[in-house]
């Protein structure tokens, strides 16, 4: 993999914009602001990286869904520090096969092309509009004859219509409910963006949808039901909001104890929790020690390991990771308000430093499937809020025609896509 310096598209900050993704750019605390979309590099890799990073990521699914199982089974609500009750919902909706949509790893590409995953985000992942729509307009506009490992819009469009005419939903009516956040905690638009983004999908799939903050979902004691800000039924739901935070509030308790007449498909599922604590990385390593994909975890301290990275089971964009290194003089801390909940603690490793920049692969799972990839930036070795993206070509790949999109679409890379055991 390489990076390349290229000049930026004339008024790219409008372009991207229009294209849905509606903060182009990131304030600094000091009041400057620099690209969150840096179309001022590009990286270069090659179809046999791409293939291998696409084996890895499916690989790594199958382990994370038999891990969640696993999860299910053996532990308790208070070890992995969720609400109470949170585990009878999981294992609810494991004995009912509940399905899964989406999922996004965060993986280190080695110098030496190994492959290292430093953890998932199963339940509440951003970053498609980047993918989907932001980088491959790019790769349009400047070299269309080249390739990009890039099938998240038609996957999600297939995952969507699969959904609908398999049984999975109670009809074709789709709610979108997002986490506004409200003063600090406002996200520049980022959780309205991907839902809005993510409803277009569906909509292509045959779905009639419509998007509203999470606040505005109510609750009908006679009917036993949740309604929407119109007052409708809600029977199937995509939410963009952490079920550990859903389930912790009075909304969440009448799913915890079933008190819906005729209960909401909710995607992503529950079973989805699992994948989006970090207590499934020591799962992991302890189901599948020594693999060439993980690194070494622990729950509660570390162990053996010289070199390590505290995470915090439900922390997210970095906060509350602490580094250690054994050479040097002092920790790496991050600051937020996670860590209440309980640490793992993971192996350290190295991320790769371009130009200064610490990269790191967001891969793709869609609909079960590997479905592509976004780099990203930032200026340490932990990625947080003033991260940067950038878009991929596949140097020696040139643009496929429809025909051969259509092929590689209906193609697996691994088996046929797992779900977590009952």
């Amino acid at each position: 993999m390489w990076r390349h310096a290229i000049k930026p598209r004339p008024d790219w900050e409008r372009i991207v914009t229009e294209q849905g993704l509606v903060f182009p750019v990131t304030e600094l605390p000091d009041g400057t602001s620099r690209p969150y979309w840096n179309e001022s590099a590009w990286y270069e890799v090659t179809g046999d990286e791409v293939d291998a990073l696409e084996a890895a990521t499916e690989e790594l699914w199958a382990m994370c869904v038999d891990a969640a199982g696993h999860m299910a089974a053996t532990m308790s609500d208070q070890r992995l520090g969720l609400p109470p009750g949170t585990m009878d919902v999981v294992r609810r909706s494991i004995a009912r096969q509940d399905p899964s949509l989406y999922s996004r790893f965060d993986l280190v590409y080695g110098a030496d092309a190994s492959i290292k995953m430093l953890e998932i985000n199963g339940d509440t992942p951003t970053g498609l509009v980047e993918t989907g729509v932001a980088q491959w307009r790019w790769l349009e506009d400047l070299m269309p004859e080249l390739d990009q490992w890039n099938s998240v819009h038609e996957r999600l469009v297939a995952g969507w219509r699969r959904l609908r005419t398999s049984g999975a939903t109670d009809g074709d009516e789709l709610h979108f409910f997002y986490d506004l956040g409200e003063g600090d905690s406002y996200d520049d638009g980022e959780m309205e963006m991907t839902a809005h983004y993510l409803m277009d999908t569906a909509v292509q799939a045959g779905f009639a949808t419509l998007a509203h903050p999470m606040a505005e979902v109510g609750w009908n004691p006679d009917a036993r039901e949740f309604r929407d800000a119109n007052d409708y039924r809600v029977r199937n739901a995509f939410k963009l909001y952490a079920w550990e935070q859903m389930l912790a509030e009075p909304f969440g308790r009448h799913v915890v104890e079933e008190r819906e007449a005729r209960p909401v498909n909710w995607f992503e599922p529950a079973w989805k929790a699992m994948l989006s604590t970090k207590a499934l990385l020591p799962v992991l390593w302890e189901r599948n020690p020594g693999h060439r994909l993980l690194l070494p975890a622990y729950f509660d301290d570390p162990g053996d390991l010289e070199n390590w990275v505290a995470k915090p089971l439900h922390g997210r964009e970095g906060d509350n990771i602490r580094i250690h290194l054994a050479d040097a003089l002092e920790d790496i801390e991050m600051p937020g308000s996670y860590g209440a909940e309980g640490f793992v603690y993971q192996a350290f490793t190295d991320v790769p430093v371009f130009d200064g920049n610490y990269v790191v692969i967001g891969s793709w799972v869609i609909d079960g499937e590997a479905a592509g990839m976004l780099v990203r930036e930032s200026d340490g070795p932990i990625t947080d809020y003033y991260g940067r993206v950038c878009p991929h070509v596949i140097s020696d790949a040139l643009s496929p025609d429809d025909a051969q999109r259509q092929a590689w679409l209906a193609e697996r890379v691994g088996p046929s896509a797992p779900t977590p055991n009952r």
